[in-house]
């Protein structure tokens, strides 16, 4: 399930839940890529609080999210992994890319 809020400050917030793997990704693809066109926010920030596993195809949908958000002149920026989704993007050295630095936990 994702759902899309904006907030005061111009920037969307992008809720996932549930699982990102080749029967659910197309979906997220889709509204990050929707919702910068059609939004045009200063920053996209996607929240996996509650996403329970996220695969290749996941991770490649992230990625899409951020080139397409660069495109736009949008921020892009994950939160709230949970610690097998932060594992998943050091392992593939991504976090920086897809704005978690520091800390597991990155809030606004």
């Amino acid at each position: 399930m994702i759902t899309t809020r904006r907030q005061a400050d111009g920037s969307m917030i992008v809720d996932v839940r549930g699982t990102l793997d080749s029967a659910t990704v197309e979906s997220l693809r889709d509204t990050l890529l929707e919702t910068l066109q059609r939004d045009r926010p200063t920053l996209l920030v996607v929240d996996l609080t509650f996403v329970t596993f996220m695969d290749s195809v996941g991770i490649g949908a992230l990625v899409a999210g951020q080139r397409a958000a660069r495109d736009v002149g949008a921020g892009f920026q994950l939160r709230n992994p949970s610690e097998f989704v932060h594992h998943q993007l050091r392992v593939t050295g991504l976090t920086e890319l897809l704005g978690l630095t520091g800390t597991r936990h990155f809030s606004l």
